[in-house]
């Protein structure tokens, strides 16, 4: 499935919420940079407007990331359409380039039609059975279940993509990663069938280490792919690309192409 599903060969760029380090964060412009980059894949989160509407914004408040307050939930999608979604953005603390720039919080539906050839990791934020059902529609609407990847955190929302929606890819959620791993520990690998094609992990949980020779090597044994998250540091995404991890989730996606280039370059 994974090899079915990325069009080209590992190692893959995943502009982290577009190309967050330089861009404001889960915006056009910030997918539009990320892409001219060099990345693979466009990474980003989903959340449900007051009036049933899939709005592209990681937080599940407005606060963080534009001129407004509140629960995206609350809002709805003309309310949150009038915000500044490139306020708060800066690169050094000072300096704000983007703010009254007309930068805006876009729908799942504006992505996907503004970047119809671009491959996405889209992670569903809540157990919210409409937000979820909404959101295969829209893949659907597009004819995009061949460039679109499900991921979520919560086992929940999975398990409804998965049982309306088998056709589709998905991920890892934070269960499936635990049951992988306590099966990698105890070797109990019958009856088990991968529930997605890829584990997208970070580094290290608490005191685990997770991006591993052990776990690749089985995951790659199993047919998934290993996408680690979120790295900004050559020396670790170099590091991890020797282990053969298969996918580096990064804000700075032009600089993750760099190293990637490079350490195909030096492994030829």
């Amino acid at each position: 499935m994974a090899l079915r599903f990325y069009r080209n060969p590992p190692p893959r760029i995943f502009g982290h919420r577009g190309a967050a380090g330089q861009a404001p964060e889960n915006t056009l412009p910030s997918f539009a940079l990320a892409s001219a980059l060099g990345a693979d894949i466009l990474e980003f989160d989903l959340h449900p407007t007051r009036d049933g509407f899939v709005v592209v914004i990681h937080d599940d408040t407005v606060d963080r990331t534009t001129n407004g307050t509140g629960l995206v939930r609350e809002h709805t999608l003309t309310q949150l359409e009038r915000l500044d979604a490139g306020y708060h953005f800066s690169r050094d603390g000072h300096d704000f380039p983007f703010r009254g720039q007309g930068v805006r919080i876009p729908t799942f539906e504006t992505v996907l039609q503004h970047f119809p050839l671009a491959t996405c990791n889209v992670e569903i934020k809540e157990n919210d059975p409409a937000l979820i059902d909404e959101v295969i529609a829209l893949i659907r609407r597009f004819d995009a279940s061949h460039r679109v990847l499900v991921a979520a955190e919560k086992g929940d929302i999975l398990r409804r993509v998965r049982h309306h929606a088998p056709d589709l890819a998905t991920g890892f959620s934070a269960e499936d990663v635990l049951e992988f791993l306590n099966r990698l520990q105890s070797q109990q690998w019958s009856n088990y069938t991968p529930p997605g094609i890829a584990l997208q992990v970070p580094l290290t949980v608490g005191n685990v280490e997770l991006v591993r020779p052990d776990v690749i090597a089985a995951a790659h044994d199993l047919g998934l792919e290993v996408h680690v998250w979120t790295l900004n540091d050559p020396a670790e995404m170099e590091r991890v690309l020797r282990l053969g991890v298969d996918g580096i989730v990064s804000d700075l996606p032009g600089l993750a192409r760099v190293i990637a280039q490079q350490f195909l370059g030096l492994e030829r």
